[in-house]
């Protein structure tokens, strides 16, 4: 359930649960979430009687954007075993995802975000460059999913 105070929370402390249930035994967490987003269309309508000469705006449908995970590559294959399901025409590999923003200690759910029937898109590598020896080689999933509800 969402938690409402009178400072905005960080964007910093936060779990993903990947549709196992398990968010205790991370094997990597992500770095980044983006893409949380819904957008509802809308469609102009004019009755050829109408009063005023302008259009009315109707509600249309709604679609929920891509979201993309990144993080840091620790060598487990579960996102590419993941994607590896879809690809090979698995049915059974969409799933439910749940991130929950916590608070500051990390000890309190205050928002949560429910993406159903969420299933990989597109899997992108580490970028790999040997001029450089500073850089964190990042992994990326992007994520389909059917709805977006918050609690």
């Amino acid at each position: 359930m969402a938690v409402e105070r009178s400072n905005p929370y960080g964007t910093f402390n936060y779990l993903v649960d990947l549709g196992t249930g398990d968010t205790a035994s991370v094997k990597a967490g992500f770095q980044e979430v983006t893409g949380l987003n819904i957008e509802v269309t809308s469609a102009d309508y004019r009755n050829g009687n109408e009063g005023v000469n302008h259009v009315r705006k109707i509600n249309g449908i709604y679609k929920v954007g891509d979201i993309t995970l990144k993080r840091g590559l620790m060598g487990a294959l579960d996102l590419f075993q993941w994607i590896n399901q879809v690809r090979t025409g698995d049915l059974t590999a969409k799933r439910n995802i749940t991130i929950q923003l916590r608070d500051e200690a990390g000890t309190n759910t205050v928002m949560t975000w429910r993406l159903t029937n969420a299933r990989p898109m597109r899997y992108n590598g580490p970028a790999l460059n040997a001029k450089t020896g500073t850089d964190v080689a990042i992994e990326e999933l992007v994520l389909s999913c059917e709805d977006l509800a918050m609690e």
